[in-house]
C-alpha cells in the first residue's frame, strides 16, 4: 500500500484531551504516499506525478496555418486591396493531414486548412475572408467544402488584402521546445494536464494513484434513501457525505453504508473491505454508550497482545481475533474540539492499513473529515505539505451578537465567507446535527481554545470548504 511501513499511532491517555493539531500530526506520521504505478492517460487523471516529463518533439512539430484560407508570398500580395487584387492562381489544396505538399511558386497560391501544414515557398496566410474564394465575386464568407466543388482547388483567387511575412503562421515550437520540461514531478494531472502529455505523445505516465477510500457508517436505526421510513429510524446521509467529500480530496471513495450495531458484522465489514482500501473511514459508535459498535469491535481486535496498550494493541490472534484483521492498533481519545470530540485513529489488517473513525453527527463528521481525513487522503496521492490542508484566511466576523464557545475547545462554526468584504457571517446555529446549515456553509470558523465569546467586528481564521 505504501512506499515504508507506517508509524504506529501514539497510544491514547484516556484520561486527557488531545488537541487537534497533535491528532492531525499523528494522522498524518502514520500515513505515507502511496506506491508510484504506470498509468494510462485517461487512467492518471487526479493522479500526482512522480517524475518529470520533458518534451521528446517540439509542439507544433512542424509551421502550420491558423486560419482557414490560402497560402502565399507576401511579394505577390504586396499593395493588394479590394479595389485593385491580387489575381494568383491556385494551385490546389493543402488540408490539415496532408503528406504531400505543392510548392507555391511566384503569383501561386494554395488553399490551405486551419492547422494544416504550411506548404514550400508559401511565406504567410491570407484569411479566406480577405479574397473573393476563388468565386469571382465580393469579399468569401467561408470557402465551399472540397467534395462539393473540388474544381475550386484550382483556378484563380483574387486577394484583397496585403499580409506580412508569417502572418496566420504557428512557428514550429512555438508552444514548446523539444527538450523543455513539459510538467514537474509533483503536478496534479487534470485535463489540460493530460492534453499536453497526449500532445507530446506520452501513451502512458508514472504518477502515484489515487487513494481508495472505503466509508462505512454504523447505526441499526438508518436506512437508505429510498426505503420508507419506519419508527425511530433515519436515513443515512454521513455515508454519502465523506463518500462524496473522499472524491472532492482526490480519492477513488467506496461507499459500503450503514452497517448495525453489531461488533462481529463491523469486524467481518472491514475485513471483507480491506482488500480493496488504501484508507478506511467510519462514522458513528466512538463515544461512549452501550451501543458504540466500532469502539466495542476495534478496541477488542488484538487486545491480548502485551506490547499494546490496553485494548488497543497489535494483537497477535491469541485472542481468536481473524487473522486479516489482528494486526489493529486503533487508538480512541478525546480531542479538545468542538463538534468532533470522540475519535479513532489506527492501522489494521496485514498491511497497516489506516483506519480513522470518526462521530456519528452529521455535522461532526463532516468537520471531522476536513480536518483529519483529507488531509490523509491528499498526502497518501503525494502532494507537498502545502496542499494536504485546506487554505485559510483572517476574516472579520459579521453577526448580529457575539458567538460564545466551550473553554478549553477549539469550536469549529459554519460560516459563510465573503472575499469581497473580507468578511464571514456564521449559518446556522452550533449543534452537531445541523446539517441543513452545513448544506448553506462555505467555509469553517475557528475559535482558539482560549476564547469563549467572539464579539462582531473581531478577526477569525477561517477554513475554506470550496
Amino acid at each position: 500500500m505504501s512506499s515504508s511501513a507506517p508509524q504506529h499511532p501514539r497510544p491514547a491517555d484516556g484520561h486527557r484531551l488531545w488537541s487537534v493539531d497533535e491528532h492531525l500530526a499523528d494522522v498524518l506520521g502514520a500515513v505515507r504516499p502511496l506506491e508510484p504505478i504506470e498509468l494510462q492517460l485517461l487512467d492518471a487523471q487526479g493522479c500526482v506525478l512522480v517524475e518529470d516529463v520533458t518534451v521528446p518533439v517540439a509542439l507544433p512539430p512542424f509551421d502550420n496555418s491558423s486560419m482557414d484560407g490560402y497560402a502565399v508570398r507576401t511579394a505577390d500580395v504586396q499593395g493588394a486591396s479590394e479595389e485593385f487584387p491580387a489575381v494568383l492562381t491556385v494551385i490546389g489544396d493543402v488540408a490539415a493531414g496532408s503528406g504531400e505538399l505543392p510548392t507555391v511558386g511566384p503569383g501561386e497560391a494554395a488553399r490551405i486548412m486551419t492547422g494544416a501544414p504550411l506548404p514550400p515557398g508559401a511565406e504567410a496566410v491570407v484569411p479566406v475572408e480577405w479574397t473573393d474564394g476563388g468565386t469571382g465575386g465580393g469579399a468569401a464568407a467561408g470557402m465551399t467544402p472540397a467534395s462539393a466543388a473540388p474544381e475550386q482547388a484550382a483556378g484563380e483567387v483574387r486577394v484583397h488584402r496585403a499580409a506580412e511575412a508569417r502572418a496566420h503562421v504557428r512557428a514550429r515550437g512555438s508552444d514548446v521546445q523539444a527538450g523543455d520540461l513539459a510538467l514537474a514531478a509533483g503536478t496534479v494531472l487534470g485535463p489540460p494536464q493530460i492534453a499536453l502529455l497526449a500532445a507530446i505523445g506520452r501513451g502512458t505516465v508514472r504518477v502515484r494513484p489515487r487513494p481508495r477510500v472505503v466509508v462505512l457508517s454504523t447505526g441499526s436505526e438508518l436506512l437508505q434513501p429510498g426505503e420508507p421510513l419506519t419508527a425511530g429510524t433515519i436515513y443515512d446521509s454521513n455515508s454519502f457525505a465523506l463518500a462524496a467529500a473522499a472524491r472532492d480530496a482526490g480519492a477513488i471513495a467506496y461507499r459500503v453504508g450503514a452497517v448495525a450495531d453489531d461488533a462481529d458484522t463491523l469486524r467481518s465489514t472491514i475485513e471483507d473491505q480491506l482488500i480493496r482500501a488504501d484508507l478506511l473511514v467510519t462514522t458513528g459508535g466512538v463515544s461512549v454508550g452501550a451501543y458504540d459498535v466500532v469502539k466495542e469491535a476495534l478496541s477488542s481486535v488484538g487486545s491480548s497482545s502485551p506490547s499494546g496498550p490496553s485494548g488497543s494493541g497489535d494483537g497477535d490472534g491469541d485472542g481468536g481475533a481473524d487473522p486479516d484483521v489482528d494486526a489493529t492498533r486503533i487508538d480512541f481519545r478525546k480531542l479538545a474540539m468542538q463538534p468532533g470530540k470522540p475519535q479513532g485513529f489506527g492501522t489494521i489488517g496485514p498491511d497497516h492499513t489506516p483506519l480513522l473513525a470518526l462521530p456519528g453527527n452529521p455535522v461532526s463528521s463532516y468537520v471531522s473529515f476536513e480536518l483529519f481525513v483529507r488531509p490523509a487522503i491528499r498526502a497518501l496521492m503525494g502532494l507537498p505539505e502545502s496542499e494536504v490542508r485546506r487554505p485559510s484566511v483572517r476574516a472579520v466576523l459579521k453577526a448580529d451578537k457575539a458567538l460564545g464557545s466551550p473553554a478549553g475547545r477549539r469550536q469549529f462554526l459554519r460560516g459563510k465567507y465573503d472575499a469581497e468584504t473580507g468578511t464571514v457571517s456564521p449559518v446556522g446555529g452550533s449543534g452537531s446535527h445541523l446539517i441543513a446549515a452545513l448544506a448553506h456553509a462555505d467555509s469553517l470558523m475557528v475559535v482558539p481554545e482560549d476564547v469563549t465569546s467572539v464579539e462582531p467586528g473581531t478577526e477569525l481564521e477561517v477554513v475554506l470548504l470550496g
